[in-house]
């Protein structure tokens, strides 16, 4: 028996963990309804516009997490180091340690890029620049801070790939943490390269 679901939001998470198994084009209606439990007639009444808009929303969410939990704080905080310290403790919880795909990651990875452009590029967009404005509050010339944030971004982005495709969540975790303490040692008052 179909699941009712009484608001669009309450199904945005399953959503998620769909796209994250099975990516854009693997998750078929199919699938979608199976895993969700709701049948093809509230998934549309919900997204009209179908997957892509269901992508949409998922992205969406994404990005609405990142810009509360780590691109305000980034921009916002009187202290870069724990503004730094705080993004790789959220990104960490976030991604469950490396045991959970960056669904935008995915994304610019596939052919499906091309219908999510935006909410993509934004995306890291967003992330590269708070970083590079909270290196700068601690000293770093603009130039070193966004090459600081640049390889951040690379580094966990990478390290996901890499837990994932060894089945070794742990290459995330020791990555942020070298990511962390080269962030620290950038926010002491400069770049220590």
């Amino acid at each position: 028996m179909p699941k009712i679901v009484a608001e669009r939001s309450d199904v945005i998470p399953s959503l998620a963990e769909i796209f994250r198994e099975f990516g854009f084009d693997g998750a078929s209606l199919s699938t979608i309804t199976e895993k969700t439990g709701l049948g093809k007639g509230s998934l549309y009444h919900f997204f009209p516009g179908g997957k892509e808009e269901m992508a949409a929303a998922v992205l969406g969410e994404i990005d609405q997490w990142f810009a509360t939990k780590v691109f305000e704080p980034l921009r916002s905080a009187d202290d870069p180091r724990s503004a730094v310290a705080n993004m790789c403790q959220s990104v960490s919880e976030y991604f469950r340690s490396g045991r959970r795909v960056c669904i935008v990651g995915a994304f610019a990875l596939d052919n499906v890029r091309n219908k999510f452009s935006d909410q993509v590029r934004d995306y890291f967009t967003e992330w590269r620049s708070a970083l590079t404005e909270a290196i700068e509050k601690a000293g770093c010339s603009h130039q070193d801070a966004l090459a600081i944030a640049e390889e951040t971004v690379v580094a966990v982005q990478g390290a996901l790939v890499l837990a994932r495709a060894l089945d070794e969540p742990e290459v995330f975790e020791r990555t942020l943490d070298r990511v962390q303490s080269r962030l620290v040692a950038a926010t002491q008052g400069g770049d220590q390269r």
